[in-house]
């Protein structure tokens, strides 16, 4: 398949106009509400992407009770082909360790490979960003340095609807039957419980979820929440000799016990990590929230083991004290599910082939829709989508990746067709 000049720029042009509008409605998710969605936001870029996908000429759209945007886009060759209906996959919120709020989206076009200064605390450097410097000459697109840019996921939302409109303005490109599904609270993992799976027609789905160009992800960490909690008891300081437990030591105490070496920022590639995200609490009882991740089942259940040790071990120096740890399973690694349907990770190395990009498989450090998708019985490897700095105020993102992964979907949606 070849875009022309002309098509090639209004479709980057098209990427970056929805993106830039997606990335200024705040979508933060909020984890501490048990309701999907679990926030307002949600159901704002939501309705707003039902009236474009009916615009553009997409059928069958719809928003479903739990705020998942299902759209269609039927097959324009021969029904008798029988060719598999298959997805595209993004998630509507952004993260909530910093503000989505207010997101004023700064584009930078024909970016001269210099320092790119947000603030004083935030510097976009080349020489650190290896990704960056490989920009110059591009078009870039990167926070205003007080909020996330929420790339993560609105890059993958433009790059689908974008690909799906370019598609039905142009039906000599022969297709299948492609479905379009948009999630809520991706991030807090509430999403897919309320996953609408009987109304999925897909026998194989792709995430627009990642990072720098050509990366592909078919495995991911196996993940866990815990929640651990923490019983003391009281007693004025001054009579506290033998009979006070501070809580709120005893979590400290608990946290100090987490191997340094097994933290987000000391580990990369297949180590796993155990990370703290919040505590909380006072001398009588007190909270800790963690996430665990490893590649392996095995790891993972290492890891659970020493959460139990842990609690043995600062029961044992606060005599009178209770710790009570609950571990819940999130996501599994979708490598082995992926890897039952080979022809879903062939035909993707076809279309990027096609595409002229050099395809790089690599794991997710953390997960995706697709994880549990793929858990559901629809393998769903997961494609870049040219963001970097996920979840922080030093967010960017390349238009350029973002126009190379629609052209990949465009692709992908025409070799699936094809035996």
């Amino acid at each position: 398949m070849k875009i022309d000049e002309r098509e090639e720029q209004a479709l980057l042009d098209g990427i970056t106009t929805r993106f830039v509008r997606y990335a200024k409605v705040c979508t933060t998710s909020d984890k501490t509400v048990e309701a999907t969605p679990s926030t307002p936001g949600q159901w704002e870029l939501a309705k707003m992407l039902v009236g474009e996908l009916n615009a553009v000429g997409l059928t069958d759209v719809e928003l479903t009770d739990h705020c998942y945007v299902l759209a269609s886009l039927p097959s324009n060759i021969d029904s008798a082909l029988q060719v598999p209906v298959i997805g595209f996959l993004a998630h509507l919120d952004t993260a909530g360790e910093v503000s989505g709020k207010d997101v004023r989206p700064q584009i930078i076009t024909n970016y001269n490979g210099g320092k790119i200064i947000l603030n004083d605390n935030i510097v976009l450097d080349p020489e650190v960003e290896t990704g960056l410097a490989a920009q110059k000459g591009g078009t870039i697109i990167h926070t205003d340095g007080t909020t996330l840019l929420g790339a993560d996921d609105k890059a993958g939302i433009a790059e689908i609807v974008s690909a799906a409109a370019f598609l039905i303005r142009h039906p000599e490109i022969k297709h299948g039957g492609i479905e379009i599904i948009f999630s809520p609270d991706e991030e807090t993992g509430k999403g897919l419980p309320c996953f609408p799976l009987e109304k999925i027609k897909s026998t194989a789905c792709w995430t627009l979820d990642g990072g720098p160009l050509g990366e592909i992800e078919i495995e991911c960490f196996n993940a866990y929440s815990a929640d651990i909690s923490f019983y003391g008891k009281v007693i004025h300081p001054g009579s506290a000799r033998g009979i006070l437990v501070n809580a709120a030591l005893m979590t400290a105490v608990y946290a100090a016990m987490l191997p340094r070496n097994e933290s987000p920022e000391a580990t990369d590639g297949y180590y796993g990590y155990y990370c703290v995200m919040n505590i909380a609490g006072n001398e009588e009882k007190a909270s800790l929230e963690l996430i665990v991740r490893d590649f392996t089942q095995d790891g993972m259940r290492r890891r659970i083991t020493a959460l139990d040790a842990f609690a043995k071990a600062v029961e044992a120096q606060f005599p009178g004290g209770k710790v009570c740890v609950k571990s819940k399973e999130s996501y599994r690694n979708m490598k082995e599910k992926i890897e039952e349907h080979p022809r879903v990770l062939a035909k993707l190395k076809e279309a990027a082939a096609l595409c002229g990009v050099d395809f790089k498989l690599k794991p997710i450090r953390g997960g995706t829709d697709g994880s549990r998708l793929t858990e559901l019985g629809i393998p769903t490897p997961n494609i870049w989508t040219g963001g970097r700095n996920f979840h922080s105020k030093g967010e960017w993102v390349s238009a350029d990746e973002m126009l190379a992964a629609c052209k990949l979907v465009i692709e992908l949606a025409a070799v699936w067709a094809k035996k």
